[in-house]
């Protein structure tokens, strides 16, 4: 099977649809609708393969293949909320960044992955509606919450890969980790702030340190894991 080499992206893709299934209720329309989220994210990289290499043709075979089983699951949850649609055409504007930055083969740019991270956080926005039929202030903040954990995971894995020599990556890596904290207890997101203690730690802590991308890659999995459970146990208290 064709699969992205991005892992980072599947905490991305994962944990926002869980938290928003948990705090919207499960169901067991979640089932075709993770399905077909997990086509769509899959179809997408071969798309953009294809964009930027001359093998569209193998490329392409396998974006058809992953986008007709993205298409039959979500057929399923469409049945009980067609308004389900809105959420895809949410994702479009992201994608034609996303897009952009394929064609000019910048795909880690950081506008690039700020419009990618936008995007999987709105697969958390449709598994909360799925059962709700309504997007509350807690859907939105979810939506936050991730939203801001990934932007910080972004700025701590370029600091310690592609941007390792940047002062300028270092110091905003550093500044919006604590200061994310700062704000959340200020403004009575106390607990959740919890959630994000790790993640200022490592970005702080090892920086400049000598870490391979793998182990990098291995920590990040874990502090997704971490920021996962800690924000399911919130929601549950």
């Amino acid at each position: 099977m064709l699969v992205p080499k991005q892992h980072g992206a599947w905490a991305m893709l994962i944990i926002p649809f869980l938290l928003g299934a948990y705090a919207g209720g499960l169901s067991w329309l979640h089932i075709p609708l993770f399905l077909g989220w997990l086509g769509l994210y899959l179809a997408t990289y071969p798309f953009l393969m294809a964009v930027k290499t001359k093998r569209k043709r193998e490329y392409m075979r396998w974006f058809y293949r992953y986008f007709f089983v993205a298409l039959a699951m979500l057929l399923i949850p469409l049945v009980f909320q067609w308004r389900l649609v809105y959420f895809g055409i949410a994702m479009v504007p992201f994608f034609f960044i996303n897009l952009y930055f394929a064609k000019k083969k910048d795909e880690r740019a950081l506008a690039n992955d700020v419009a990618a991270i936008a995007s999987f956080c709105i697969g958390g926005l449709a598994s909360f509606y799925i059962v709700r039929g309504t997007l509350t202030a807690q859907a939105w903040e979810l939506y936050l919450f991730c939203f801001l954990f990934f932007i910080g995971s972004t700025f701590y894995v370029k600091t310690m890969i592609r941007e390792k020599k940047s002062s300028l990556y270092k110091w905003t890596s550093w500044a919006y980790h604590l200061l994310l904290i700062v704000i959340l207890m200020m403004t009575g997101y106390s607990w959740f702030a919890l959630a994000y203690v790790p993640s200022a730690v490592r970005a702080i802590y090892l920086y400049g340190k000598s870490v391979s991308a793998t182990k990098v890659g291995v920590l990040e999995i874990a502090n997704a894991v971490y920021f996962g459970i800690t924000m399911l146990v919130l929601l549950t208290w």
